[in-house]
C-alpha cells in the first residue's frame, strides 16, 4: 500500500456521511451497515458531533448527510442539526421516516435542515412492511411524507431495488412523483454489509435488470422537468465497475456512530488497514492518513487495470467488492469483464438467480452474531 508521505496532499472532501446511530426500527435485509452493529452505549454525544462538524467545515466539507440506522432514533437530532447548521454545512437527513412527526419536523425546519431523503421499501404496505420487517411502517412513512410536503422540504426518494420489488419500478416512480419528490434514487442493491449476507435472497435476474433500464429511459422522458431520476444498476450485471466512492479517499468520508472514520461503509472488512477515530484524532489528520491514502489515485493499481484506458475512470472499481468476492482488496473488481475473476461472478449470478429464494436475514442489533 502507498505511503501517504510520498503523495501530494489530496483535495479536501466535499461530503461527509455521519452515521449517528445503528439503531433502527426497520430491519431491512439490504442494509449496508456492518453486520457487527454499534450499540447505543458506544455512540458519540451531541457535543462530540458538533466539534466534528466544525472540523469538517474547516477541512472543506460542504455537504453533511445525517444517516444511521435511523437518525430519528436520536433524541438530540434537532440539536445535532443545529450544530451542523452553525458549522455552515448543508444538511441532508437520510431517514425511514419512522420516529418523525409533524412537531419534530417543524423543529428540524427551524433548526435549519436543508433536505430530506426518505427511504421507500415498496409501493404498498404488504411488500414494504415485509421488506422493512416493521408492521405499519409504510403507513407511517406516508404520513411523514405528507408533513414533509406541508413544510416544503426538498425531498429525494431513496428506493433500493432488488429481486422482490424491481418489477414494481413504474409504480415506484409514480409514487415518488405523487409524494412531491424532486429526485429519486433508483439504487439497485449493492452487496455490502447486511446486503451481502442476503445476496441470494436479493439478487435480481438479468431480465429484471434489462427491463428496469428500459423503464428508467422511458420515465426520464415522461417525468422530465418534474422528477430527476438517478439510476444505479446492479454491479454484478455490469461490464465495467463503478469508481469506488468516486475514487477511494477522493471526495468523502464516513463516520461511524462510535467516531471511527472510514473511506466507505464497508472498509472495515479489508485487513491491514487501521482506521482512526475522530474522538481522538483531527479529521484533517485522518483525511491525510494511511487508510485514506491506501487506494487513493491509480499508482497502486494491478494489471490489467494499470494498463487500461479506464484507469482514471473507475480506479479498478470497488475495493470492498474485490475483498468480498476474491479475498484480495488489491484485485481488479471482479465485476469487470477484464478481470480474471469475472467467470466466478457469472457463475454466482447463475446459481443464485436460478435457485429458490431463501428467507431474509433481517438486520437487527442483536443478530450480528448469527
Amino acid at each position: 500500500m502507498k505511503d501517504a508521505t510520498q503523495s501530494p496532499a489530496p483535495a479536501p472532501p466535499l461530503a461527509m456521511l455521519a452515521e449517528l446511530t445503528h439503531r433502527c426500527p426497520l430491519a431491512c435485509p439490504y442494509c449496508s451497515n456492518p453486520v457487527e452493529l454499534t450499540g447505543k452505549q458506544a455512540e458519540m454525544g451531541t457535543a462530540e458531533w458538533a466539534r466534528i462538524f466544525a472540523e469538517a467545515a474547516a477541512l472543506g466539507v460542504l455537504q453533511l448527510h445525517l444517516s444511521g440506522g435511523e437518525p430519528a432514533s436520536r433524541p438530540d437530532l434537532v440539536q445535532i442539526v443545529q450544530a451542523a447548521r452553525e458549522a455552515g454545512l448543508y444538511t441532508n437527513l437520510i431517514t425511514s421516516g419512522i420516529g418523525l412527526n409533524a412537531r419534530r419536523l417543524d423543529e428540524l425546519d427551524a433548526a435549519g435542515l436543508d433536505h430530506i431523503q426518505l427511504s421507500l421499501q415498496g409501493t404498498g404496505a404488504d411488500i414494504a412492511d415485509r421488506i422493512g420487517g416493521y408492521s405499519g411502517g409504510f403507513a407511517r412513512k406516508m404520513q411523514v411524507a405528507a408533513q414533509i410536503a406541508r413544510i416544503g422540504f426538498p425531498l429525494t426518494i431513496n428506493a433500493v431495488m432488488h429481486r422482490h420489488n424491481l418489477d414494481d419500478l413504474p409504480a415506484t416512480l409514480a409514487l415518488a412523483a405523487e409524494l412531491g419528490a424532486r429526485r429519486i434514487e433508483v439504487a439497485c442493491v449493492q452487496f455490502q454489509g447486511w446486503a451481502l449476507r442476503n445476496r441470494a435472497a436479493l439478487q435480481p435476474t438479468r431480465a429484471q435488470v434489462d427491463q428496469a433500464k428500459q423503464v428508467v429511459a422511458e420515465a426520464r422522458r415522461t417525468y422530465a422537468g418534474r422528477l430527476a431520476i438517478d439510476f444505479v444498476p446492479p454491479d454484478y450485471f455490469a461490464d465495467f465497475p463503478k469508481a469506488c466512492m468516486n475514487g477511494w479517499g477522493s471526495t468523502g468520508l464516513n463516520i461511524a456512530p462510535d467516531g471511527k472514520v472510514l473511506p466507505c461503509h464497508a472498509a472495515e472488512i479489508i485487513p491491514g488497514l487501521s482506521f482512526q477515530n475522530a474522538r481522538e484524532t483531527p479529521l484533517a489528520t485522518i483525511w491525510n492518513g494511511p487508510a485514506f491514502a491506501a487506494f487513493r489515485g491509480s499508482d497502486w493499481l494491478p494489471e490489467p487495470c494499470q494498463s487500461c484506458e479506464r484507469r482514471e475512470i473507475d480506479f479498478g472499481g470497488c475495493r470492498c467488492q474485490a475483498m468480498a468476492l476474491t479475498g484480495d482488496a488489491r484485485a481488479t473488481d471482479p465485476v469487470c469483464r477484464r478481470s480474471p475473476h469475472r467467470a466466478e461472478v457469472d457463475r454466482l449470478i447463475a446459481g443464485e438467480t436460478g435457485a429458490p429464494t431463501p428467507d431474509f436475514i433481517y438486520r437487527r442489533l442483536d443478530a450480528g452474531a448469527r
